[in-house]
């Protein structure tokens, strides 16, 4: 599984999609989303959308 920034329009929120082992996109979500956190948190691998590595500490927060 990984995660894939998507596209998004000037002043909107940042979308990311969770892209599982099968290549099906299941879930979107904001930086915010506690899974998706505890993912990066944990080293997970996140992408822009043409597939190239980003670092995923700037979307990382404290959770509550």
């Amino acid at each position: 599984m990984i995660y894939k920034m998507l596209p998004t329009k000037e002043g909107e929120p940042q979308v990311f999609a969770r892209i599982d082992d099968d290549g099906l996109c299941r879930v979107t979500c904001v930086a915010e989303h506690p899974e998706f956190q505890e993912y990066l948190k944990n080293g997970g691998e996140l992408q822009d959308a043409d597939g190239n590595a980003i670092d995923g500490n700037q979307f990382i927060k404290e959770l509550p």
